[in-house]
């Protein structure tokens, strides 16, 4: 399955919400520093969709705050 992310780093705390079928707001704690927010932004898909975090990727967007990821479900 591959979703959009659109990520809001520095947020107060993590959530993730779904705004419509593939495509999901993350606002995480972590700041884009050598690729922290990236980390637990998988650790949080990872989480939500009840998935193992090595079956998640980015497959776009990794310096982007709008993402495309593959969660091998």
């Amino acid at each position: 399955m591959i979703v959009r992310v659109k990520v809001k780093p520095g947020a107060s705390k993590d959530e993730v919400r779904k705004i419509e079928e593939c495509l999901y707001e993350i606002r995480t704690t972590s700041l884009p520093e050598k690729g922290k927010a990236n980390k637990r932004i998988i650790k949080l898909l990872a989480e939500f969709f009840g998935a193992p975090k090595s079956r998640i990727s980015i497959s776009r967007g990794e310096s982007s705050r709008d993402k495309e990821v593959f969660i091998n479900l």
